[in-house]
């Protein structure tokens, strides 16, 4: 069966962290690091690609092991972080619930994409309720797959059987938008609750920004 000359928008599949979520990966040890230190730390430690295996599904206990290898304090730090790893969601990200709920009264179907560690995953929702809107969410670490990779778009596509020149994508990663784009979806790069309303307004999604307020 061809596809529809015209296709027009179904479907909005979210990125969560600092999309529906803000996410800030000083907060589990502010009170004893300050953002300059735990800069230095990160950077140090690489704890942006320790941070991505977990993403990835490798398990915790894995990640905190490979941290100690170059320093067994790394270790203590990354192992910490992940124990208090709630402290890093800074709660909702202002205006988005209400962009959701809007959506979801336009029976727009709702899902979500997220390179997310499958054993932190479950504290997302309690922070900001939206996420629990969604219809499902695709959680990296529970596939062991990761954005950018084409291969996880593909997974999202099988599995919810979606058109992806219906279906809009929003992240607030340049790469993974251009990895949406180059598979056929709509990517829109987030930079806030007010910008995604007038893009979503632009695709016929939802009404006239000029009436919400910032």
């Amino acid at each position: 069966m061809s596809q529809p000359t015209d296709l027009h928008p179904t479907t909005v599949v979210f990125d969560l962290g600092n999309v529906l979520i803000g996410w800030d990966q000083t907060g589990p040890l502010a009170d004893q690091l300050t953002r300059d230190e735990w800069n230095a730390f990160a950077a140090e430690a690489d704890f942006g690609t320790l941070n991505t295996l977990a993403d990835r599904g490798v398990p915790i206990t894995e990640v905190v092991a490979r941290a100690a290898e170059s320093d067994p304090r790394h270790g203590e730090i990354v192992a910490a972080y992940y124990d208090r790893f709630d402290r890093s969601l800074t709660g909702p990200i202002q205006g988005m619930a209400e962009v959701v709920a809007e959506l979801k009264a336009s029976e727009i179907r709702l899902l979500g994409l997220s390179n997310w560690s499958a054993e932190t995953f479950h504290h997302a929702p309690k922070v900001a309720p939206a996420i629990n809107e969604l219809e499902d969410i695709v959680v990296s670490g529970r596939e062991k797959l990761i954005k950018p990779d084409a291969e996880i778009f593909h997974l999202l596509s099988r599995r919810f059987d979606l058109v992806p020149e219906q279906t809009v994508f929003v992240d607030d990663l340049q790469a993974n938008i251009d990895a949406a784009n180059q598979l056929g979806f709509v990517g829109l790069l987030f930079t806030g609750a007010q910008q995604l309303r007038n893009d979503l307004h632009a695709l016929g999604l939802l009404g006239s920004p000029a009436n919400v307020e910032n």
